[in-house]
C-alpha cells in the first residue's frame, strides 16, 4: 500500500462522517447548515439541498474508499484509519454545530 492510499481512506472516513448529519436532517425535512447557506455554514439550506450535500459527501466517502486502493475492513490499519477521519470530522462537526445547538 502506498501512503497516499492511507490519505484517502482518512478523508473517505471525513466524508462519510460530514454525509450524516446533512443526510438525515434532510430526509427528515429540516433545514440545517451547509455551505451553501448565507453565510457559508452558519445560515440554514434547505432540506433538498442538505439531501444532495449529504449524498455528494457520500459518493466522495465510496470514491475514496473504494476506488482508491484496496480498502479491506478486516485489515486492521485501514479501519482505523477510516476511524481517525471519521472521528476528526465529527469532532469538529460537534464543535462546529455545538455553536448553534447549545454542544460544545
Amino acid at each position: 500500500m502506498r501512503w497516499y492510499h492511507y490519505l484517502a481512506y482518512f478523508f473517505g472516513g471525513a466524508f462519510l462522517a460530514n454525509a450524516i448529519p446533512h443526510f438525515v436532517s434532510g430526509v427528515c425535512g429540516h433545514p440545517f447548515q451547509s455551505p451553501f447557506a448565507s453565510p457559508p455554514g452558519e445560515g440554514l439550506s434547505s432540506a433538498a439541498i442538505n439531501v444532495l450535500w449529504g449524498f455528494f459527501n457520500l459518493v466522495a466517502a465510496y470514491l475514496l474508499l473504494c476506488r482508491s486502493g484496496s480498502f479491506d475492513s478486516r485489515k486492521t490499519l485501514h479501519a482505523l484509519v477510516l476511524g481517525a477521519g471519521v472521528l476528526t470530522m465529527s469532532l469538529m462537526l460537534a464543535h462546529t454545530f455545538g455553536r448553534f445547538y447549545g454542544g460544545l
